[in-house]
């Protein structure tokens, strides 16, 4: 299995709106991405940094498991544009991308 993670950096003054992430982008690229291989995705959203008081580097992180990373350029070859065009309504935050091979627990 394999894992795409989308980080959004914190950085003051940019803005992203997790009620729009959480409630209309993810479950649209859910709706697009399934028949892709999409098998489910996640939402962490940023809470603190690992010393007292440090801000959370990641405003927010979104992952999106895939059995293979062919599934995925598959999928984002197909709606890639679609679901990019959806960013700017919910951040005006670079995003990060990458991509992890799973390890069994």
């Amino acid at each position: 299995m394999v894992c795409l993670s989308v980080f959004y950096p914190h950085a003051p003054g940019k803005k992203f709106d997790h009620d729009y992430y959480s409630q209309k982008h993810m479950p649209l690229v859910m709706d697009r991405l399934k028949s892709s291989g999409l098998i489910r995705y996640e939402i962490d959203r940023g809470l603190a940094g690992g010393a007292p008081g440090a801000p959370a580097p990641f405003t927010c992180t979104g992952r999106l498991y895939f059995n293979t990373v062919e599934e995925f350029q598959k999928a984002l070859a197909t709606y890639g544009p679609e679901i990019l065009g959806d960013v700017p309504n919910y951040t005006d935050i670079e995003l990060q991308i990458q991509i992890s091979q799973m390890t069994p627990s």
